[in-house]
């Protein structure tokens, strides 16, 4: 019983905070209506209670997940710098990090279809061992004509990758080794994230020489294109160094 009822009180954790997240964007909503002078006085009139507060020296109540939420998503509509009281910029920078990943976690899940059932995989790596020349599409092809079932071809090369003996590789063919031999006519270039004191998102483009480890070209923006990665490229390398090759990774390509 210890199972259901900590994802009980998980459940009823996250509906209480969705409905305080949900009444403070109702009391934003309503504040928007109100007139900049009316805001603006209850402002000064909430400040100089804060400032009563900080002068008895009360401890104040830890802040729960709403207010967390609530005040990382807020201090990016206006300069908040000023307007933090009980808590320090570190605590509220650390607040919107922890949100950032914990979106990044939820957006790298891995996704794609649902496992084959075991039986239908052994099934499949025994026909490859009774028929060492049928390929993937061969037996797709046999389990929908003899048993009706629908399998991709490229799930079924899948599979039989995954129970075929794992071969050690050649030293000599390896891809370090060939990064090794050839580095100093390597060019790498990447992406990563930075996040600002403002909370904005921004993408820094990177090109390094291999060989030498040096910087080539950076450049940083806020909405990386296809045309502007393009430009970026361009600007890296000269017409004497322009790479001959380009070779993606997994990602989804911007450059068509």
């Amino acid at each position: 019983m210890a199972v259901p009822l900590v994802l009980l009180a998980a459940l009823q954790h996250c509906f209480f905070t969705a409905m305080i997240v949900f009444l403070d964007f109702g009391r934003l909503v309503a504040l928007g209506l109100r007139t900049r002078r009316a805001l603006a006085a209850e402002n000064l009139f909430l400040r100089k209670q804060l400032a009563l507060f900080q002068e008895r020296k009360v401890k104040p109540r830890r802040a729960d997940d709403s207010t967390r939420w609530m005040m990382a998503a807020l201090s990016q509509m206006f300069t908040w710098h000023d307007a933090l009281w009980n808590v320090k910029p570190d605590t509220l920078i650390r607040w919107h990090r922890k949100g950032f990943r914990l979106f990044w976690r939820w957006r790298s899940k891995p996704t794609g279809r649902p496992r084959l059932p075991k039986d239908l995989r052994q099934l499949i790596r025994q026909m490859a061992a009774e028929n060492a020349t049928w390929g993937e599409e061969r037996i797709a092809n046999e389990l929908k004509l003899k048993l009706g079932i629908r399998v991709s071809p490229r799930t079924v090369a899948k599979y039989l990758h995954r129970g075929r003996p794992v071969r050690t590789p050649d030293p000599k063919q390896r891809w370090l080794t060939f990064v090794r031999n050839h580095a100093r006519v390597i060019v790498a270039c990447d992406f990563f994230v930075a996040v600002t004191d403002t909370f904005r998102t921004l993408y820094v483009f990177v090109i390094m020489d291999l060989g030498t480890r040096r910087i080539l070209h950076y450049n940083v923006t806020a909405h990386p294109t296809a045309e502007w990665l393009a430009n970026q490229l361009m600007e890296g390398c000269s017409w004497e160094t322009a790479p001959q090759f380009l070779i993606p990774d997994r990602d989804a390509p911007l450059v068509q």
